[in-house]
């Protein structure tokens, strides 16, 4: 299989979650071409094994009784030199998947190669996520994700958002009235803290508190307290210090 972007104008990816049981498995198919001056993406997504749930079961799970999903259109070619760099330095696993998993094919001279399991099972499943993603808010099923935060001191008191914008891969920053675009990997890294602690949803409030402190709403509209209603579940893994210097590093820049 060729890696060369030469040669290749697009991949197909094939997913399989495996032993993981309903409401929660699936499997999908995610095309993207980009042999011509536009991302073609093509996505189907169907869920698995649902046969013996009631409609209540899966409900209670946060799942609708028809969370199939299909989809074609075009995406912001941000996502081609994204996919396609990634492609160039793929290293293969070189056996098959038994119990589930990612493969990946080349799209070349308009014909889909042979399927393989590329080494790094989690990158892969990361990014192809990501691309699921920009197609939920591209389609506009899904809106894009904004986190705000507020930092009280004796001093005053500083608001901040950060909106994850997945179809154009941008992350704006809303400080200060002011809005900017900052680093994508940051603010990745970032949202990857902020959803690590435990939540306490019963002290949560609906508004923003007033009193010193630090604060955040993760884009459900409840406030919890940074320490108190945001605890670390590891304690060798200070995250909710962590999410603090990340946000005040942005309020302070």
């Amino acid at each position: 299989m060729k890696k060369s972007n030469d040669h290749t104008s697009g991949i197909v990816i094939e997913f399989d979650s495996g032993i993981i049981p309903a409401p929660y498995s699936h499997v999908y198919r995610l095309s993207l071409d980009w042999s011509n001056a536009e991302l073609l993406a093509e996505l189907e997504l169907h869920y698995t094994d649902r046969e013996d749930l009631t409609e209540d079961e899966i409900l209670d799970e946060g799942f609708t009784a028809n969370d199939d999903f299909s989809f074609k259109g075009s995406l912001d070619s941000v996502w081609k030199k994204v996919v396609s760099k990634e492609f160039e330095k793929v290293k293969w696993s070189g056996r098959q998947l038994e119990d589930g998993g990612l493969n990946l094919a080349a799209i070349e001279d308009g014909k889909t190669s042979s399927a393989k399991a590329p080494a790094d099972q989690e990158a892969w499943q990361m990014l192809a996520q990501d691309v699921i993603q920009a197609i939920y808010e591209t389609s506009q099923k899904e809106a894009p994700l904004t986190v705000n935060y507020r930092q009280v001191t004796n001093e005053n008191s500083l608001d901040c958002s950060i909106t994850m914008n997945f179809s154009n891969r941008e992350a704006v920053l809303v400080s200060n009235k002011e809005s900017k675009v900052i680093n994508w990997e940051y603010a990745v890294q970032l949202m990857k803290l902020v959803f690590s602690p435990d939540y306490n949803y019963e002290i949560a409030k609906e508004t923003a508190g007033t009193k010193r402190g630090s604060y955040i709403e993760c884009g459900d509209g409840y406030w919890h307290e940074l320490g108190k209603g945001v605890i670390n579940i590891d304690t060798s893994f200070d995250a909710v210090g962590m999410i603090k210097d990340g946000f005040e590093n942005l309020i302070e820049e």
